[in-house]
């Protein structure tokens, strides 16, 4: 069975409005698949930022795909194509994650028992 499992984070840019430095407040949403009977890595399957990053994080909540906020990991995988699998360097950070997903799927499942 396929782990899937969506980060999402809120990254804050620099903009300027009316002569004033604001900060915008930017939600990027990033979802991985990853199967370890087939697939070498984690892939990329979707990404967006703001009202995609929603759509992302509604569908997973639908879904009931955990979601986890890691904005430093999910700034790094938002610069990955939807395709893609994570690199080498990323692979003990997401296993940590997955890890994590396991443990709550292992959670829940006897809380339905």
């Amino acid at each position: 069975m396929p782990i899937s499992i969506i980060y999402t984070i809120f990254l804050y840019k620099n903009k300027f409005m009316s002569d004033k430095n604001l900060k915008e407040n930017t939600k990027t949403a990033i979802a991985l698949e990853y199967n370890p009977d087939v697939d070498e890595a984690p892939t990329v399957i979707a990404t967006g930022k703001g009202i995609l990053a929603d759509k992302i994080i509604e569908q997973a909540k639908s879904a009931n795909v955990p979601v986890h906020k890691d904005s430093k990991l999910a700034g790094t995988l938002s610069k990955l194509d939807i395709g893609e699998m994570i690199p080498p360097e990323l692979y003990e950070a997401v296993a940590e994650i997955l890890v994590f997903v396991d443990a709550m799927e292992k959670i829940a499942a006897k809380k339905a028992t």
